[in-house]
């Protein structure tokens, strides 16, 4: 599965992108926070802030409880605002 960090959380997590296989106890977007935050402390301080994140599944928006079985690509970004 391919995951992608955008705007401040790609500065925080120090990476754009990364390829790694999902465990099959990783069902949702929130587990897949939890299991990425549990391998890299800068991504776990990336995502922290779990109130503001938003997150993409395939390119579509989604909420944190999602799920994620069959996913090619999970996407993470702060808030967007308009303007």
């Amino acid at each position: 599965m391919k995951i992608l960090y955008f705007a401040r959380i790609r500065q925080i997590a120090g990476r754009s992108m990364e390829e790694l296989e999902v465990p099959a106890s990783v069902v949702t977007v929130a587990d897949l926070i939890v299991h990425l935050s549990a391998r890299d402390e800068a991504v776990a301080a990336a995502l922290a802030e779990r109130r503001t994140l938003r997150a993409a599944v395939d390119q579509n928006h989604v909420a944190l409880e999602h799920p994620i079985a069959g996913a090619r690509e999970v996407a993470f970004f702060p808030p967007v605002t308009g303007g």
